[in-house]
């Protein structure tokens, strides 16, 4: 039996076949050498088993990349890191925030804008080149939920009734022109046709291709700071109630790390992580 005829169990309870090119795709994301993700690809090949679930195949991938390097398993469990950024989803605000900061946009947050029927709380606003966006982010702290076809349908009427009150105001200095909807998951097949359909820039952990959320934070090293392998979870829960959502943001602020009582040999291996992580650093661990 070849490893194409396992069959494996997602997160949504759907069953697919063993894709080794995936697996291997998602570590060479990590920086790892060809060498080790070799390695990692021999050790999982051999502990297949029919209906394994891809839980337990990140699992095993992630201790071993956690092994080797710290900062190789952080970069691995990015999806799961952004799932922790819940329970609410603020702190994802504030990410997706962060992410168009560093693109060049200037935004707010969590801003109430008003419509030409009713005002409506926006979660980002965004500014560049004289014109308006506005994003609406749909988080879910739990693997295996789409945003279906009722989310663009929504945000849509929302969008357009903010954009005819902003683009009626003469005195703007700004055109509100584009809606976006960001999720930490997937859109539907229906979702994209729709989003894509009315005009909405649609942007999911993997899509558009070669611009998606996972594309983003890698191409700009703007990792949430849950990717840490050697934060606990308390100390991060303690961080993004500080406003510490991503990691190059904790290298700025390490005051924080005084009040978590985080020991100095310990807070030189925290920031080194982080440092290499964010793609601050050419050294190797």
């Amino acid at each position: 039996m070849t490893q194409s005829d396992f069959n494996i169990v997602k997160s949504s309870g759907e069953k697919v076949k063993f894709s080794l090119h995936k697996l291997r795709a998602s570590l060479k994301r990590t920086g790892a050498d060809e060498n080790f993700i070799n390695q990692i690809l021999d050790k999982v090949r051999d502990e297949l088993y029919q209906g394994i679930s891809t839980k337990e195949i990140y699992n095993r991938a992630f201790a071993l990349l956690k092994r080797k390097k710290s900062y190789f398993a952080s970069k691995y469990k990015l999806k799961k890191a952004i799932y922790e950024l819940g329970p609410t989803g603020f702190p994802f605000e504030r990410f997706v925030s962060a992410i168009l900061t560093y693109s060049g946009y200037d935004t707010d947050v969590g801003k109430i804008m008003q419509g030409t029927c009713v005002s409506h709380e926006i979660d980002v606003i965004a500014n560049k080149n004289g014109e308006t966006t506005v994003i609406e982010c749909k988080f879910h702290s739990e693997q295996g939920i789409a945003c279906n076809v009722k989310v663009p349908l929504y945000i849509h009427s929302r969008y357009n009734d903010v954009k005819s009150h902003w683009n009626g105001n003469a005195k703007r200095s700004t055109k509100l022109t584009k809606g976006w909807v960001v999720t930490n998951t997937r859109f539907t097949k229906d979702a994209l046709t729709y989003g894509n359909c009315v005009g909405l820039y649609l942007l999911s952990w993997d899509y558009p291709e070669n611009e998606s959320l996972k594309d983003r934070i890698d191409r700009l090293g703007l990792y949430p700071i849950t990717v840490s392998t050697l934060l606990t979870k308390r100390e991060k829960q303690f961080l993004l109630s500080r406003d510490i959502v991503l990691c190059r943001e904790l290298l700025h602020d390490k005051f924080f790390l005084d009040h978590l009582n985080i020991s100095e040999t310990r807070q030189e291996k925290i920031l080194r992580e982080i440092t290499l992580l964010c793609n601050l650093s050419n050294e190797t661990t």
